[in-house]
């Protein structure tokens, strides 16, 4: 919650120095923004290659069922859900009114004092790819020096965005926002974003409805008591902000389910790292919120849009479990696929954090659906 009132101060403080402050000053805060965002550009697609490698040497093994079943829901899931954001922001991107400038940085308001180029080891393709040929060979030749490398390798990116990235993102968003001030742009972009959050928070809600409702007639259980149950996590994924720190409520919120406890026990810690159907719904609408508010973009179709959802399904297992975790792995997608550019990718991370604890929440309780499925299929397996 203290990067959220952080990144409030951040785009406020753009705002007063664009419009008040001498034009040195706002130059600095640019200077700042362009050598963050340099970092953050070098470190994607090391987020993607320790991440998604570590995540996938150290899958559960010896219940090769139970894992199958939950990788499989818990994508599927995810994959849905974005494929349903993105039909409604095919609706609702054409009423959404202002613009957001989109240029490159030669054509930005302002100029950096300074002019450093950070080029990323690889691109984000190069990373995820290498990531699963060497995850893969990990887990099935149980490579576990290579594996001590990988963890470790994900330990100091860890350091990286708990220690650097992420505590200057709120001054990444105060130099965009001063730039935005000075082009003249923030006032339409700042109304259009209450309406984004609000169309990410409906779409979380409905598909927690979608999920409780179609699971309860399915199973023949009572959607009201399965959502009472998990009531508990939800409100703690709120206050935490953290799939991993809300996993103890979760476990036991999925036992109140019926969930067998070797399959909550199982399942249940496996989601909070792989099933991110709030988030992705979150980034999905905010990413086509940010096009539709370009001159220079426009709004995919759902054949365009698909391709992204579906690699964001997959991307989604290298997000870190900390607050911004996410959006900072989904930001090579957003560059790769859909050409974002600073700017948009501040406004992206803007947004995103402004609903984490929203999107976790979510998240965490299509948690205790996964694990009923996977329990359900369980136990015809075993009949």
């Amino acid at each position: 919650m203290k990067l959220i009132v952080k990144l409030i101060a951040g785009i406020l403080l753009g705002i007063v120095i664009g419009a008040f402050a001498p034009e040195w000053v706002a130059r600095v805060l640019y200077s700042m923004k362009a050598l963050i965002g340099e970092l953050i550009g070098f470190t994607i697609p090391l987020i993607i290659l320790f991440y998604i490698c570590s995540g996938i040497a150290g899958l559960p093994r010896g219940a090769n069922h139970l894992l199958g079943k939950t990788v499989g829901f818990a994508y599927g899931s995810t994959v849905i859900a974005g494929t349903l954001a993105t039909l409604v922001m095919i609706w609702a991107a054409p009423h959404l009114s202002g613009s957001i400038s989109f240029s490159g940085s030669e054509e930005s308001a302002l100029k950096s004092f300074i002019d450093i180029q950070i080029p990323p080891l690889m691109g984000v393709m190069t990373a995820l790819a290498t990531a699963f040929t060497f995850g893969i060979a990990i887990s099935q030749r149980q490579l576990t020096e290579l594996q001590t490398v990988v963890d470790q390798g994900r330990e100091v990116i860890d350091a990286l965005l708990a220690k650097v990235i992420i505590p200057a993102l709120p001054f990444y968003i105060a130099g965009v926002f001063a730039d935005m001030t000075v082009a003249g742009t923030v006032a339409s972009t700042l109304q259009t974003f209450a309406v984004v959050l609000a169309i990410a928070l409906v779409m979380h809600w409905l598909w927690l409805t979608v999920l409780y409702v179609g699971t309860g007639i399915l199973l023949g259980r009572s959607p009201l008591e399965l959502i009472k149950n998990m009531l508990p996590a939800y409100f703690t994924a709120l206050g935490t902000m953290s799939s991993a720190a809300t996993i103890p409520v979760s476990l036991q919120a999925s036992k109140n389910n019926g969930v067998k406890e070797n399959i909550a026990n199982f399942s249940v810690p496996l989601c909070a790292t792989i099933h991110l159907s709030g988030s992705t719904i979150t980034i999905v609408t905010c990413a086509m919120a940010v096009m539709a508010l370009s001159p220079s973009m426009s709004v995919g179709s759902l054949t365009e849009m698909l391709p992204f959802v579906f690699m964001l399904g997959i991307v989604m297992i290298a997000a870190p479990g900390a607050p911004g975790g996410a959006v900072m792995s989904a930001l090579g997608l957003l560059t790769s696929m859909l050409g974002f550019n600073d700017a948009a990718i501040a406004l992206m991370i803007a947004l995103y954090l402004a609903q984490d604890s929203f999107g976790t929440a979510c998240n965490v309780t299509g948690d205790g659906i996964i694990a009923l499925w996977v329990d359900r299929f369980s136990v015809k397996t075993e009949a």
